[in-house]
Parts: C-alpha cells; sequence; structure tokens
C-alpha cells in the first residue's frame, strides 16, 4: 500500500515508518518536525524508504497535497502533553482537533481506503471500574484528553456522513527506545534521564497511581494489524499491555536494574493526571487478534545503561 503517516518522525511514527517500509509498503510522511526528529527516519530517507513532507496538519492545501494517491493514513500527529495542553489550550485544539479535521477532509476528498487514528487513554479520565473497556464513560480531565475526544468524534462522523473508514485507537503509556526527552516527555523518559545525571527520580504526587505502559512495538504491532484487518473498520479498540504499574514500582523497577542507592522525591500532583489506568484489551485481542508480547520489566532494562549491557536510548509514558 501507499501509506501517509502524519508525526512520522516522532517517536511512534519512526518506529511505525520503520515496520511499513520493512513490511514493503510504500512510506510518505507528513511531518512539521516541531517535536519528531530527523534521527528518528534518517536511514529510510537516506535509502529512499519514505519519502517526508515537512508541514503542518494545520495546512488544509498541504494535507490535500500529501493524500494524493495515498491508500490508507495513520494519523499520529498531535500535541501529547497533558501539561503543555492545560498551559496551551487553543494551540492544543489547532493541532490535535483542526488538524484531525483537516486530515480527514483530504482523505475523504481523495477516496482513501482506510484511516487510522490514534487517539488516547487520556478520553477516560478517571477510572470508575479497571480494567478499563472501550464501553467505559468518558470524561477528560485535560485539554489534551478533551481534543482526542473530539477528534475521536470527527472519525466517527467522517464514517457515518461521507463513509470514510476509520478506526480509533486508544493508546496506553506507549514507551520504548528513541522518545524524546524534554521538561513533557513521559515518566519512565524522565526516571531515564535524572538517573543517567545520578540523580534521583521525582514521583509527582504519592506514588500509588498507576499507569498501563506498553512498548511502543507492540503499538505499532496493533496499528499493523489494523491496516491489514478489516474486521478493525469502524472499531475504537484500546491498545495497552492490559497490565497496571505503580510509579513507585516503576521507580523501583529503574533504581534496581540501575544498581542505584537513590531514593525518589515527591513533589505535588500535576493537574490534569489521573490517578489509575489498566486497558482493557479483550476487544483488540479478539477482533484483530492483539497480543502485547513485551512486559515492563523487559521493556525498560534495555533504555537503561546497565553494566554489563548495551547502553541504550530513552523511553517514554
Amino acid at each position: 500500500m501507499r501509506i501517509l503517516v502524519t508525526g512520522g518522525s516522532g517517536f511512534i511514527g519512526g518506529h511505525l515508518c520503520d515496520r511499513l517500509a520493512y513490511d514493503g509498503h510504500e512510506v510518505i510522511i507528513l511531518d512539521n518536525l516541531s517535536t519528531g526528529r530527523d534521527e528518528n527516519i534518517h536511514n529510510l530517507t537516506q535509502r529512499g524508504a519514505v519519502h517526508l513532507i515537512v508541514g503542518d496538519v494545520r495546512s488544509r492545501q498541504l494535507a490535500l497535497k500529501a493524500m494524493r494517491d495515498i491508500d490508507a493514513v495513520v494519523h499520529l500527529a498531535a500535541i501529547i502533553s497533558v501539561p503543555f495542553s492545560v498551559s496551551h489550550p487553543a494551540l492544543t485544539n489547532q493541532v490535535n482537533v483542526t488538524g484531525t479535521l483537516n486530515v480527514l477532509e483530504a482523505a475523504r476528498r481523495c477516496n482513501v481506503s482506510k484511516f487510522i487514528y490514534a487517539s488516547s487513554c487520556a478520553v477516560y479520565g478517571e477510572a470508575r471500574y479497571l480494567p478499563i473497556d472501550e464501553v467505559h464513560p468518558e470524561n477528560p480531565l485535560s485539554p489534551y484528553a478533551a481534543s482526542k475526544l473530539c477528534s475521536e468524534a470527527y472519525c466517527a462522523a467522517f464514517r457515518n456522513a461521507y463513509g470514510l473508514d476509520t478506526t480509533v485507537l486508544r493508546l496506553f503509556n506507549v514507551y520504548g527506545p528513541r522518545q524524546e526527552g524534554n521538561p513533557y516527555a513521559g515518566v519512565i523518559v524522565q526516571f531515564q534521564q535524572r538517573l543517567s545525571e545520578g540523580k534521583p527520580p521525582v514521583i509527582y504526587g504519592d506514588g500509588q497511581q498507576t499507569r498501563d505502559f506498553v512498548h511502543v512495538s507492540d503499538a505499532v504491532e496493533a496499528i499493523v494489524r489494523c491496516l491489514n484487518d478489516d474486521r478493525a473498520s469502524g472499531r475504537t479498540l484500546n491498545i495497552g499491555s492490559g497490565r497496571s504499574t505503580s510509579i513507585s514500582h516503576l521507580a523501583n523497577l529503574m533504581l534496581s536494574f540501575s544498581q542505584s542507592d537513590l531514593r525518589p522525591i515527591h513533589l505535588e500532583p500535576r493537574p490534569g493526571d489521573i490517578r489509575h489506568s489498566q486497558a482493557g484489551i479483550s476487544r483488540a485481542r479478539a477482533e484483530i487478534s492483539y497480543e502485547p508480547k513485551i512486559r515492563i520489566e523487559e521493556g525498560i532494562r534495555p533504555l537503561l545503561a546497565i553494566p554489563g549491557e548495551a547502553s541504550q536510548e530513552s523511553s517514554g509514558q
């Protein structure tokens, strides 16, 4: 297939483009490189395995240009930071909602066969029960979460009004190699960076809050399965590990793997952060035969500088 990946130079996008090119697809990337990195796709662009269009999904004209002769779209481009969205709600809406609308409209006009939207578990808000299945009530607690839920609604509207084949994947906390470190990075990246500097991990709150950490390779596998399996058509699927890990346990695990005697520092909780999260993945298992393979203990070890093992890259929340 000829596949457009928006945000393809980002963390998940780079891994996805690696996989799609390996599988023999023609890959076009639309990315403004605001948070994506050239090194994530450098090997692909150097050998002509992907074609990069540098630009913003907020441009309707550019979205339409990128969509020509495309068979399928994976829409990853977004502002993904909850704290950033709390500080910049209007910009978050422009990129995440207007940008999604532009890409949907371009896909409709160009008769794209399949549209996969990367949403977030943040749309659920605080868990009323665990694990969280796809019928759990939505209750966004941040502008980021609201923008994701609004974009999901646009995907449903374009399916109902125009017949565009859309699939929504609610990704839980994706982590793995090549995730960029910055003030808004995920907790695994932040812990890894501080440990590499000889500093203790910083936990916001009491550390008993939980997350479902899913390795990027498992998330990519889910996307690929949706591209190849018509059973995903029109569906909303949770993509996670199906396991719940407390932030304190994560910190202690990383301290142990790093052979560090440091102790975590606790600060006040951050606005917009949920308390507990665990993905119910029965629907994804049944409908696309999704089965996460990498447990958190296996996934984070290569990301740390451990004596006797190769020092690898970073990861994310």
